[in-house]
């Protein structure tokens, strides 16, 4: 497996890998997230522009998972409700992680990637993302509140720390 920039040509088949995680997210009860059109082609075209955007691509140069990851401060996190960050240290975000589903350990092939850039990582999921929530939980995230998206919605916040960072 490897990790890397996403390709724009790539952009129909990152848009399916979202398409089956939103099934995969609705099987399991989670019925709003990633609703009305999120995430957009124009965003994910335009984090592909500014080098955010990531695939995971297989032994047979299939694409098998994409996320975003960027490394700076991610103002949705700037205040956090019912809890607090682990430290105030720079950071790297992930988001919108999807898998098409075909490997297991997808996931944490790329948490583990994200780590190799920066070793102080946030996180946020939806409330109902019982499955994102599980892996994070099960590679040592700790819950640390709750913080509110652009759209004003809520989302379940996690970081993790791993030695010292290299921001």
């Amino acid at each position: 497996m490897q990790i890397r920039y996403t390709d724009p040509l790539e952009i129909d088949r990152v848009m399916a890998l979202y398409d089956h995680s939103r099934q995969l997210m609705r099987a399991n009860g989670n019925l709003t997230q990633w609703s009305d059109g999120y995430p957009s082609k124009s965003l994910i075209l335009k984090e592909i522009a500014d080098k955010h955007s990531f695939v995971c691509v297989d032994e047979q140069e299939e694409v098998v998972a994409t996320f975003c990851f960027i490394v700076g401060d991610d103002p949705t996190y700037a205040k956090i409700y019912e809890g607090a960050w682990l430290n105030d240290e720079p950071y790297g975000v992930i988001h919108r992680l999807a898998t098409s589903g075909i490997h297991k350990g997808i996931g944490a092939l790329c948490l583990t990637w994200s780590f190799g850039q920066c070793r102080n990582i946030r996180v946020d999921t939806h409330r109902d993302n019982t499955i994102m929530q599980h892996l994070l939980e099960k590679h040592g995230f700790t819950r640390c509140g709750i913080i509110f998206v652009a759209n004003g919605t809520e989302r379940v916040a996690f970081h993790k720390i791993v030695g010292d960072n290299l921001v």
